[in-house]
C-alpha cells in the first residue's frame, strides 16, 4: 500500500486540480495557476523553507500528473506550455516513473556508520567479526572503511551498545534489485534498464519525491472523443472504494467510461489454462511451475532472472485476456485498465489491446473532482459473473488457490507461495532456478511482487486487512471456478 501520509493527499490534491482545470473553459491557464492556487502568498508554509520552494515542488508534481518526467524539465517552460503538450500528445512512452529532485531530500549516502555510543571496548567484536577488514580502530573508538564495507551488518548485529548503524536511503533500500541509487547530484536517480516497475520506491519514499507518470489527460481525451472507453478494475479494486462494485461500476460510467468489465473474467481463463499447462508440465516430468500473472515479477525475470524462465508457466494475465474480449466487443474502444500498481503500465505498454493505464489513487480523485459519490449510486450488474477463486486473484495466494481449485484433482497441488519480492526472495528464486525443483517438494510457486498480493500495491488506498476481509466476503457470494475436463 502506498503510506506516505502527508505526500498522498498532496499527490491526490494536486490530480484534482488537474482534472478540474481540464474540465474547465481554460485548461491551459488554470493549470498554470495551481502551485499559485495551492500557496498563495502570505499562507503559512506547511513543508518547506518558503512559499517559493513549495510552489516549484507542486510544479514538479503537476508536470507528473501531466503525464511528463521531471528529469526533462529546464524550468523554463511553464504548466500552461506543459498543458498544450499534454492535450496535443499522441503517444505515451515506456519509462513510468520520475523523480522530483526539488522534492528530494538528497538523504546521506547509504551506509553503515559508527556513533558517539562507542566506547571503544576491549573486545572489539565489531573488529573480529569484519571478513573484509572494514573496522579498524583509531583513537580508542571504531571506525569503519567504506571502501571495503559490504554492508552485511554483521558490526551492526554484535555491537553491545547498539553504537553502529545502518544509515538508510529508504527509496534506495526498498528496490529489490537495486535500481535505484544515489546520482554524483547526491539525489535519487533510477536505472530503468534495472527498473521493474515494482513501485516500492513509491511507497518507500517518505518525501514523495518518485512518482508515476500519469495518463489520467490522454484518458480525458479520450473521453471526450467518439470513441468508446472501456474501463477493466482489477480484482483488487473491491475494497479500495466506498460502496460495493456494483456501485462503482455505475460510478464509473458516471465519470466517464462507457462500460466497465471486471478483469476477474480474464482471471477465469487463467486459472482454467494454467490448470491445464500444469498438469501437462507435471506429467511431462517437470518438477515444477511458478505463475505468471505478476506483472512486477514477469519484469524481474525478463531483466535480472532469466534462469527460471523454462519455469515460468506460458499463460497470459488475467488483464491480458480481459483485454482481448473488450476488444472482440468493442473493436475500435480505447481500453483503459484500472490499476493497483506502478508494473501494470510496463505490461500494458507492450500490449496493443490496452491502450491507458488508470491507478486507483487517479480514479479516486476523478471521483472527487466530478463530485461523485459511489455510495449514491444504483448498481448497475455486470455482463457476467465471475468466479469467487477469480475474486481473489489479487490477494497472496489467490492465483494458486483458483488453479488448484481448477482441478478435478486438488491433491496433486502442493503450493509455496512467495509473498512480496525482496533481495532474499529473489535469491529464493534464483536456489529454485538452479536447482530445478523447490526444496520443500512444492510444485507450484506462485509469485506475487506486492506483500499481500495486488492489495499491497503502491496505487491501492485501503489497508491491507480491511480490503482482504471485504475481497473475502465479495468472493464468497460469488460461485465457485468451473473445473478443467
Amino acid at each position: 500500500m502506498n503510506n506516505i501520509g502527508q505526500a498522498i493527499h498532496l499527490k491526490k490534491e494536486i490530480l484534482v486540480r488537474i482534472i478540474k482545470a481540464f474540465l474547465s473553459d481554460n485548461f491551459e491557464k488554470n493549470t498554470r495557476l495551481i502551485p499559485f492556487d495551492m500557496r498563495p502568498k502570505g499562507i503559512e508554509v506547511p513543508y518547506r523553507c518558503c512559499v517559493y520552494k513549495e510552489r516549484a515542488i507542486i510544479k514538479d508534481r503537476t508536470i507528473a500528473g501531466l503525464g511528463f518526467p521531471i528529469e526533462e524539465d529546464d524550468e523554463t517552460v511553464s504548466l500552461s506550455d506543459y498543458a498544450k503538450q499534454a492535450l496535443e500528445r499522441t503517444e505515451i512512452n515506456n519509462r513510468h516513473l520520475t523523480v522530483l529532485q526539488a522534492a528530494c531530500k538528497g538523504c546521506a549516502t547509504n551506509r553503515i556508520y559508527v556513533t558517539d555510543l562507542c566506547q571503544g571496548c576491549v573486545a572489539r567484536p565489531c573488529q573480529s567479526v569484519c571478513k573484509f577488514g572494514a573496522v579498524s580502530i583509531q583513537n580508542g573508538k571504531s571506525v569503519i572503511d567504506n571502501e571495503k564495507c559490504k554492508k552485511c551488518q554483521m558490526c551492526v548485529k554484535v555491537c553491545p551498545y547498539k553504537a553502529i548503524v545502518k544509515i538508510s536511503v529508504p527509496c534506495e533500500d526498498s528496490c529489490p534489485v537495486g535500481a535505484v541509487k544515489k546520482d554524483q547530484t547526491g539525489f535519487a536517480n533510477i536505472d530503468y534498464e534495472k527498473c521493474i516497475n515494482c513501485g516500492k520506491c513509491i511507497s518507500a519514499c517518505p518525501f514523495g519525491a518518485v512518482h508515476e507518470k500519469s495518463q489520467i489527460i490522454d484518458i480525458l481525451k479520450a473521453m471526450k472523443s467518439d470513441k468508446k472507453v472501456i474501463a477493466m478494475i482489477a480484482p483488487s479494486v473491491v475494497g479500495q472504494f466506498p460502496g460495493n462494485i456494483y456501485q462503482l461500476k455505475t460510478a464509473m460510467i458516471n465519470a466517464g467510461f462507457d462500460d466497465v468489465y471486471e478483469v476477474a473474467q480474464g482471471a477465469d481463463i487463467t486459472a482454467n489454462t494454467e490448470a491445464k499447462e500444469f498438469t501437462e508440465r507435471m506429467d511431462e516430468g517437470q518438477k515444477f511451475m511458478t505463475t505468471s500473472c505478476c506483472a512486477g515479477y514477469n519484469q524481474l525475470i525478463k531483466k535480472h532472472l532469466p534462469e527460471i524462465k523454462p519455469f515460468v508457466s506460458d499463460t497470459k494475465t488475467p488483464l491480458y485476456y480481459t483485454a482481448e474480449i473488450v476488444k472482440k466487443d468493442f473493436p475500435d474502444s480505447v481500453t483503459v485498465f484500472i490499476s493497483p500498481c506502478v508494473a501494470k503500465r510496463a505490461e500494458c505498454y507492450e500490449n496493443e489491446n490496452i491502450n491507458y493505464v488508470m491507478s486507483f489513487e487517479e480514479m479516486g480523485a476523478l471521483f472527487i473532482a466530478k463530485q461523485i459519490e459511489i455510495t449514491a449510486c444504483e448498481q448497475t450488474n455486470f455482463v457476467k459473473e465471475c468466479s469467487k477463486q477469480a475474486r481473489r486473484f489479487g490477494i497472496t495466494g489467490g492465483v494458486a488457490e483458483s488453479v488448484k481449485s481448477s482441478l478435478n484433482d486438488e491433491t496433486i497441488i502442493k503450493p509455496h507461495i512467495i509473498n512480496g519480492l525482496n533481495k532474499e526472495s529473489i535469491k529464493e528464486l534464483k536456489t529454485i532456478a538452479k536447482c530445478g525443483e523447490c526444496s520443500n517438494g512444492c510444485n507450484i510457486v506462485e509469485v506475487m511482487c506486492c506483500e499481500g498480493g495486488c492489495i499491497g500495491g503502491n496505487a491501492t488506498i485501503n489497508n491491507l486487512k480491511t480490503s482482504q476481509k471485504l475481497i473475502d466476503s465479495f468472493a464468497d457470494s460469488s460461485e465457485d471456478i468451473k473445473k478443467i475436463g
